[in-house]
């Protein structure tokens, strides 16, 4: 795999709506990074087996994860509570992670030329797809709090569903997430712990950006 030298590199780790999305989307515009939603893929995949549940196999899958666009990650489809649901017990799966995991490793360490660098988030960036990552987060809210966020976000795509429906996704969505047997969801002693309860997405934006900035030159190299 080929590796560039002296990117800058963003490893951040979350349970599911508690905004390391919406941040990973400000830190890589904000420092010119490449952006990868490593969750959207599970749910890019759980998505083609609900869609395609005939079609489904190994060669099925590696065909379409090869000719993966980020922007087949944007599709506010895969937001869906059944598409969420399916991606966690999908990524359990180490068939499925083993195909992932080098899709990841790409972007990772070999993104596009015009940025500078790399940012990750997901739930095993920090200890399996970027354990040298040279800047590592971990991004948490109370569970109302982000079931309430992820509510807001759906009901604005108008999906018919209430709060106490979300709420119980997310308890199971963390269930499977924190104590599966393959890259559990879980924060490593050299990650700084982001709570997002009580932050709005700015204050949380410059709150990690200051810490990043201090060890970056003023053109805003390592």
């Amino acid at each position: 795999m080929i590796r560039r030298k002296n990117i800058i590199k963003i490893a951040i780790d979350s349970p599911a709506a508690a905004g390391a999305g919406t941040l990973a989307k400000l830190l890589s515009k904000h420092y010119n990074l490449f952006h990868l939603d490593t969750g959207k893929i599970y749910r890019f995949i759980a998505y083609l087996k609900i869609k395609f549940p005939n079609k489904f196999s190994q060669n099925f899958l590696k065909s379409k994860i090869k000719s993966l666009k980020t922007k087949d990650l944007a599709s506010k489809t895969l937001l869906s509570n059944n598409v969420s649901y399916e991606a966690s017990l999908i990524s359990k799966k180490k068939s499925i992670r083993k195909i992932v995991h080098s899709f990841q490793l790409n972007f990772a360490y070999n993104p596009p030329k015009k940025y500078k660098g790399s940012c990750l988030d997901g739930r095993d960036i920090t200890y399996k797809i970027i354990p040298d990552a040279d800047f590592k987060f971990y991004i948490t809210a109370n569970i109302k709090t982000r079931a309430l966020r992820r509510f807001k976000e759906l009901r604005k795509q108008n999906k018919k569903i209430s709060y106490n429906e979300v709420l119980k996704s997310i308890k199971n969505r963390d269930k499977n997430d924190l104590n599966r047997k393959i890259s559990p969801l879980k924060k490593t002693k050299d990650s700084l712990l982001i709570n997002t309860t009580n932050l709005t997405k700015r204050a949380c934006f410059l709150k990690i950006k200051k810490i990043i900035d201090k060890k970056l030159d003023i053109n805003g190299n390592l």
